[in-house]
């Protein structure tokens, strides 16, 4: 089979002028080998491996499944932890930082070092790390594994070096910050509460020292038990035994009260005077029912107790609610004297915190704002406003507003046309936000030297799509647009096509855009195909529809003299007509009684609409059912605006709209697209019988095993012929003599190119790449003359050139024959709803990119670069002799290829679904780097996967967050100049003067030295099986990436002194080492002369 295998790839790239088939389809894998041409193509590659390294440079959107939350009040910096270990790093627009443990344990608290740019990470690993935030990237400085207990609360004072840790088994342990390690200092729970009490108390919920003096810790234990501790006498001062469960606690500024939120919906305050009972309890959220007793309440989760100055205190509290009222959303609950407000949010609440003016907590408080972290989203709070109206939020916490489906990226757009994307969002925009500023505002940005403008766009499952600005990596959007407002409101149970429509029917399943001429184009899942035009002005319009029935119908082979005449295939030139099989698949405009079940789901508008300024919908396609059944996806799309040609296929076969005309030019299934010069051997088998599902878009799951390439973004085989599964072996596209007659289009590319062998001048062509491996080439004649192209019909040749590969063709582009990659034609835009000028009417402009545009590049053609799953091949065109062949991958496959700039040059870069990213040179495929990125790939990594010009990549790494990867050298060496700087130095706040009868009375009369009271000297060692010290492995290295400027500098001048330090130390070592030896030596000296000092001459 491998001979044959041989044979057929080498009779594929046999030319005229060499009989010699490439001996390179042979060749090992990853060895690229040139074959004889007709004429030697002399490239200058200027790309090396040097020019190649992979790293991550940004992750946008709402951190993934967030767990813990914490805000330094000083820096202004916001800290969002997630169960997959991640962290979130969050300041003033552009000040977005990402880590990542690398044990993947779930973060359960943060504390940040108060103005110290430091953070402490607690995970679910029971391991405490310490990151260091005065770099552009933390990095971890020491972590503390604990062994024997499971770390379940902590809490770091301000402006202390000792962090309480409280465990499942409600002791308390204290670690040194500095040292990360664990002192000896340790307040058992059998200590904490009464010897007489033989119930254990539960896990510590709660650690807060009191604001009156340091020396007392407050340590709540779920089952309701509190304790005030005395560090220094080492015993409790009181203990209070409530019924209910406690979930949170919150100290009074003045240290004198404090409030707990309980299990029954309660909130209790004590005062330190009598604690035998509660000195208020209320039940926010019960009221009292006809028999005298209070409704039952869901748990309040967290308190926060928080003083004004010039009015009541704050309560605000989550959770609560009575239990009869089913169906409600979460709540956040602001109590402010008499006044209560609740907030009902969109969904869980996770955490909150409430941001005060003040670090210290003996001060009173003044709280201006409350940030709620949600399950999907992050709001905050302006407490300084009667209405509580919420700030707007300047990051893009919104990318999962509904389930991303589709991704495409664009480097170095036209930079005109960010700014009017803009312009007509904004317009949009939701209103009645806080007028002040967003208040997490730490860290600095600038706009880097290296940027270009960038922009991402989005689809998702609802149908919108959405742009945003991703320029200097940051992340912003500028338009949305709702592509469902194109149909009617589907009602429900209407037809038999409603039973079979998606939950989410207006999904985005791929996009097209053409940047230059602003022409979009939507494909949807339910077979629906949406082109848009620009306009900046609004107007009112009927929106043209076409339906296209594509249908296989391998059965009816007729004689090649009954479709002499096809109306799609017209001859060209001196080309005789080739005999191939009749139209299988045809459009059909209208519905006949044999096709009455083939409705498409969807029903376009058909009356005139009124559209807003943006895009604005100009055509729609749909694919029509076959027997009551859904159409089959569209998988590939190329739009072309220079030629007005749209061009789509699915499993069936391709067809070409004319969107200027409105009309419908081809219409064909693939296997009548070969004609005569079908290479494979077909069994004949009706594709009806195994229809392709529609079902699961959105189902973008972590868990989802199965991969159906069918349905990815850049669907690269048919379902029929492929397994569902990434550790399956793929079998080679030549073996077909058993393969299904399906055969899927996977790609479309249209351009300037030479449609036969003997052509001397390149035409407008359509290239098309099929899932078995074959690239065929369709010659168009187009109208030249704007009058004529919008009357007369564009007509195709029959196909002339078939290249095959292995495995699914991904991606078709074109180089000059000096390596240079060709633009495909376009045209300039011009807004079609602008006041004409009748005495200058507007012409279509077009710019072309043809390689025969001067007569010395004439005669050398083209190249063309085919990439397949398995394999890459460069074309010399016309006369299609295969320059260059890679084997990519053997034991994988490729899911995503581009062709892409990069130092100014052009290389092919390719996503394997083993996770192996990819470049190789171009024309030569020569390999450049390949980097084991991903360790597994899913099924949302593999349809949002995509490259993009100056060496930059993304793809959705969660259902919320984009990651955005580079695998350019230049931009990973001025990634550092990109980022934000985290940390700021900043004067610690003085302490308020609390005047003289308050310092007399109350208050911190004696200074609390936790040095001494937990230092190794007074509380000794901890046991060493309780705790493991494991050092990080960023110390040194984290600070040689430390950005420049004073922080840097200081941050250098710091670990130089550790160093220094540290040398000191070991020289004192090794002296001390040295004067033992000495001494050592001279007490052995001395004691041999006593010994011999007696003995005469001949003794000896």
């Amino acid at each position: 089979m491998r001979k044959f295998r041989k044979v057929l790839d080498g009779l594929t790239t046999s030319s005229p002028a060499s009989t010699l088939g490439s001996p390179s389809c042979g060749s090992g894998a990853g060895t690229p080998t040139a074959a004889p041409t007709p004429k030697e193509i002399d490239v200058q590659e200027t790309l090396q491996s040097e020019n190649f390294q992979l790293c991550k440079t940004v992750r946008h959107g709402f951190p993934n499944q967030p767990t813990a939350l914490a805000f330094d009040p000083v820096q202004k910096l916001l800290a969002i932890g997630s169960r997959s270990g991640g962290v979130r790093i969050l300041g003033r627009p552009g000040v977005d930082c990402y880590c990542q443990h690398d044990s993947g344990a779930a973060v359960l608290q943060l504390q940040f070092l108060i103005n110290e740019g430091a953070l402490v990470t607690a995970c679910a690993d029971d391991t405490l790390h310490l990151w260091n935030l005065r770099q552009r990237r933390p990095a971890i400085l020491h972590s503390l594994k604990f062994n024997r207990e499971r770390i379940t609360f902590c809490h770091l004072p301000f402006q202390s070096k000792w962090l309480y840790v409280g465990t499942e088994r409600g002791n308390t342990h204290i670690v040194n910050i500095e040292s990360f390690i664990l002192s000896g200092y340790v307040i058992m729970w059998n200590k904490a509460i009464e010897l007489a009490t033989k119930t254990h108390p539960g896990p510590v919920v709660h650690l807060s020292d009191s604001p009156k003096d340091e020396g007392k810790l407050l340590i709540g234990f779920e089952s309701g038990t509190i304790v005030q501790w005395d560090l220094r006498g080492k015993k409790a001062d009181f203990r209070i035994y409530y019924d209910e469960a406690i979930h949170s606690a919150s100290w009074h500024h003045e240290g004198k009260q404090f409030m707990c939120s309980h299990s029954d919906g309660s909130l209790t305050l004590w005062n330190l005077r009598n604690t035998t009972k509660p000195f208020q309890v209320t039940f926010p959220h019960g009221k009292i029912q006809k028999d005298g007793r209070k409704e039952s309440c869901k748990p309040i989760l967290k308190v926060e107790y928080k003083t004004t100055r010039n009015s009541e205190p704050f309560v605000i509290f989550s959770g609560g609610l009575s239990y009869d009222k089913a169906g409600r959303r979460p709540t956040l609950t602001i109590m402010h004297g008499k006044a209560i407000t609740v907030l009902e949010m969109d969904y869980p609440i996770v955490e909150f915190m409430a941001l005060c003016e003040t670090p210290y907590i003996n001060e009173v408080q003044e709280p201006y704002a409350v940030v709620v972290l949600l399950e999907k989203d992050l709001i905050v709070v302006d407490l300084t406003q009667n209405s509580f109206p919420i700030f707007e939020n300047p990051y893009p916490m919104d990318i999962h507003e509904s389930p991303v489906t589709c991704t495409a990226y664009f480097a170095d757009c036209p930079p005109d046309i960010i700014p009017i994307l803009y312009s007509i969002g904004a317009k949009h925009k939701k209103t009645g936000y806080s007028h002040k500023e967003w208040p997490i505002s730490g860290g600095t940005w600038t706009l880097g030297s290296h940027t270009y403008p960038e922009i991402i766009i989005t689809g998702h499952a609802d149908g919108t799509i959405k742009f945003w600005d991703a320029s200097a990596i940051t992340l912003q959007m500028l338009y949305k647009l709702k592509t469902s407002k194109v149909f009617e409101k589907p009602k429900p149970g209407e037809g038999r096509a409603a039973e079979l429509v998606e939950e989410d029917p207006f999904a985005v399943q791929m996009v097209s855009w053409c940047p230059q001429s602003r022409m979009f184009c939507v494909v949807g899942i339910s077979a629906h195909i949406i082109l848009y035009h620009f306009s900046k002005y609004e107007a009112n319009t009927q929106i043209e529809s076409l339906e296209v029935r594509l249908q296989c119908e391998s059965e009816d082979v007729i004689s090649p003299s009954e479709n002499e005449n096809d109306p799609c295939f017209s001859e060209s030139g001196s080309h005789s007509p080739q005999a191939h099989h009749q139209q299988s698949v045809s459009p059909v405009s209208g519905t006949t009684e044999g096709n009455k079940h083939s409705i498409p789901c969807l029903k376009v508008k058909d009356r005139m609409v009124r559209v807003p300024p943006g895009y604005q919908a100009e055509l729609v396609i749909q694919l029509q059912g076959i027997d009551g059944e859904p159409p089959q996806q569209i998988t590939s799309l190329d739009i072309n605006s220079a030629y007005g040609l749209l061009a789509f296929g699915n499993c069936n076969g391709l067809a070409v709209v004319d969107y200027l005309q409105k009309t419908v030019l081809l219409c064909m299934s693939t296997l009548d697209l070969y004609g005569a010069a079908d290479p494979y051997q077909r069994l004949t088998r009706s594709p009806r019988r195994h229809r392709q599902s529609t079902s699961g878009l959105t189902e973008l799951s972590d868990n989802q095993q199965s991969f159906d390439m069918e349905r990815s973004k850049s669907p690269t085989s048919a379902a029929e012929s492929r397994e569902n599964s990434f550790s399956r072996s793929r079998s080679s596209s030549v073996s077909s003599i058993d393969r299904d007659t399906k055969e899927a289009v996977t790609t479309l590319q249209f351009g300037e190119s030479y449609g036969r062998k003997s052509d001397a001048l390149t035409t407008p062509c359509l290239w098309v790449g099929t899932s078995l491996g074959i690239a065929l080439v369709i010659p168009m004649s187009i109208p030249t003359d704007q009058e004529e192209r919008m009357e007369e019909p564009v007509t195709f040749g029959p196909s002339g050139a078939v290249l095959m590969l292995k495995g699914s063709v991904l991606r078709l582009s074109f180089l000059d024959c000096s390596g240079t990659l060709i633009q495909s034609p376009y045209e300039v835009w011009r807004d079609i709803n602008a006041a004409e000028d009748p005495d200058r009417p507007r012409k279509r402009k077009l710019v072309h990119f043809s390689p025969s545009s001067s007569q010395e590049t004439y005669a050398d053609g083209h190249l063309a670069v085919v990439c397949s799953e398995r394999q890459a091949k460069v074309f010399l065109m016309p006369s299609q002799s295969c320059l260059f062949v890679h084997n990519i991958t053997e034991s994988s496959f490729v899911l995503r290829a581009d062709v892409v700039s990069v130092c100014n040059s052009v290389c092919l870069a390719c996503f394997c679904a083993n996770g192996h990213v990819m470049t190789l040179s171009l024309p030569s495929l020569r390999p450049l780097m390949d980097v084991n990125y991903l360790p597994l790939t899913d099924m949302r990594i593999a349809r949002t996967f995509c490259f993009t010009n100056g060496g930059q990549a993304l793809y959705l790494s969660s259902p919320t967050e984009i990651q955005r990867i580079t695998y350019s050298q230049e931009m990973c060496d001025n990634l550092q100049d990109m980022l934000g700087e985290l940390f700021i130095p900043i004067e610690t706040p003085e302490v308020q003067n609390r005047g003289f009868l308050k310092g007399f009375f109350g208050g911190n009369a004696t200074t609390f030295d936790r040095e001494e009271l937990f230092g190794e000297a007074s509380a000794g060692k901890a046991s060493r099986s309780l705790a493991q010290h494991i050092p990080g492995q960023a110390g040194m290295e984290g600070m040689k990436v430390a950005a420049g400027g004073v922080v840097g500098e200081l941050a250098r001048a710091r670990i130089a002194l550790d160093e220094r330090g540290q040398r000191l130390g070991e020289l004192e070592e090794r002296t001390a080492l040295m004067m033992t030896s000495a001494e050592s030596f001279s007490k052995h000296a001395h004691e041999l002369m006593l010994k011999c000092k007696d003995k005469k001459w001949y003794q000896f």
